[in-house]
């Protein structure tokens, strides 16, 4: 699997762009990346696995005072297949790599469920429940910057 830029213009007419998910995830980043910038590499990314996109994530902005917050899925028809784990390892690789001192954070549902499993596999402790746009009452997950990246 790898990760892929969702460029600003990406060519929505391309045969690997067709499924509804990558569709309006490209929609998406059209409506986001003005809002955020297109700052490389805290931008937003398809995920691969061989010619099919599998799921997207990415970086919800730049980061501002030290600390930078992800996002990931995989779409419904690829679930269970570790696709979300991998793309979550994948942006703290890019972010550690970019700013080895940085602070990654996630928010999730306030309840235990798939995501809170990657993050706690992936090294992020559960911090407070913050208020999320899209999710209402979230719970803030954090990955210190004292958490080294794996070679």
């Amino acid at each position: 699997m790898e990760l892929k830029i969702i460029q600003v213009e990406e060519d929505k007419t391309n045969p690997k762009y067709a499924s509804p998910d990558c569709q309006e995830i490209i929609d998406a980043m059209k409506a986001y990346y003005p809002q955020i910038g297109f700052h490389l590499p805290w931008v937003g990314y398809f995920v691969f696995d061989g010619d099919q996109v599998v799921g997207a994530g990415g970086f919800t902005g730049r980061p501002k005072a030290g600390v930078v917050e992800i996002a990931y899925g995989t779409f419904k028809n690829f679930e269970h297949r570790g696709i979300a784990s991998f793309t979550c390892s994948e942006l703290v690789r890019i972010a550690k790599k970019s700013d080895s001192e940085i602070i990654i954070t996630a928010k999730t549902r306030p309840e235990d469920n798939a995501s809170t499993k990657i993050l706690r596999k992936n090294g992020f402790i559960y911090k407070e429940i913050v208020q999320d746009h899209e999710i209402g009452d979230a719970w803030l997950w954090e990955l210190s910057a004292l958490k080294k990246l794996e070679p």
